[in-house]
């Protein structure tokens, strides 16, 4: 059975600067999606592309903390470093994936690569939250650097496109991420007039942005930069692109437990989000210029 269309929700015209680094649009929840609605996804912010200059300045964020989650660095079209307080350091290009577990709780600065820096060029990336259920929140902080070489891939009939399989499972292939619940993260690239269909669990919840190009996702459209919601009413899913399009699509099993957040802290409780702040002061998180 096919999966409905919830709501297309257009991307809405007020971007904002994370850092000096990051032009940003806030889909979740910004469009209206509640975080328990679409979880185990917490937050999505996409950085269309554009094009901000060659700079003697390495743009960015500058430290901060993150306890409870992980985040997913989506790069689409230039290049970002990032550094932590455990003294991991690594660059993600185009087509990298970067899935840092925040856990017990770690600092991290992100910026743009010295060299994209001095050059300037095309910068097109996704940030996207994924929450930890509770018996994970106090996992060791860690990283997963997924090299575009090592996504599973599946090539589509008809040359109709490519998937590139980040997490979980596409028809058979499988992506190379780790994850603490059923999640499915796929980055899939069509040409004009290219179809793809898959399956996913009824259970999972599901949405996808349009990072470019014009869809239509189980016979709705969806524009360029649209984000589609879907009910939990099927397991079929169809996309074809009117034109060619960039799509991200993402589904997973709902944590169902309490979510209590506060900036860069994602607990269970205010009291463990009280706790989180007071160990971030305290420098149990670690230390990093």
């Amino acid at each position: 059975m096919k999966r409905s269309v919830e709501k297309v929700f257009p991307r809405h015209d007020s971007p904002h600067m994370v850092g000096d680094g990051f032009r940003v649009y806030n889909l979740i929840p910004g469009v209206g999606v509640t975080q328990e609605r679409i979880s185990p996804f917490l937050m999505l912010d996409f950085n269309p592309e554009i094009d901000f200059g060659p700079s003697k300045h390495i743009r960015g964020v500058g430290a901060h903390p993150h306890k409870g989650f992980e985040t997913v660095t989506i790069a689409y079209k230039g290049s970002v470093a990032h550094h932590d307080s455990t003294g991991k350091s690594g660059i993600i290009n185009s087509g990298d994936v970067q899935w840092m577990t925040a856990g017990a709780g770690i600092l991290h600065k992100e910026y743009h690569e010295k060299e994209f820096s001095k050059k300037g060029g095309p910068f097109e990336m996704v940030q996207l939250w994924v929450n930890l259920p509770a018996k994970d929140k106090s996992t060791p902080a860690h990283y997963q650097a997924i090299a575009a070489g090592q996504m599973g891939k599946v090539m589509l009939p008809d040359h109709s496109g490519i998937v590139n399989v980040i997490a979980g499972k596409f028809q058979h292939t499988e992506g190379p991420a780790q994850t603490y619940t059923s999640v499915n993260l796929f980055d899939i690239k069509l040409e004009k007039e290219g179809e793809t269909s898959f399956n996913i669990p009824v259970s999972h919840n599901a949405a996808l942005l349009v990072v470019n190009g014009n869809i239509e996702v189980n016979g709705e459209q969806a524009k360029e930069h649209h984000f589609v919601l879907l009910k939990n009413d099927g397991e079929e899913i169809t996309i074809k692109a009117t034109d060619k399009a960039v799509v991200l699509f993402m589904s997973g099993e709902p944590i169902n437990e309490p979510i209590a957040s506060y900036g860069p802290f994602v607990m269970n409780t205010q009291e463990e989000i009280m706790e989180a702040v007071k160990d971030f002061q305290k420098g149990k998180y670690g230390v990093l210029d």
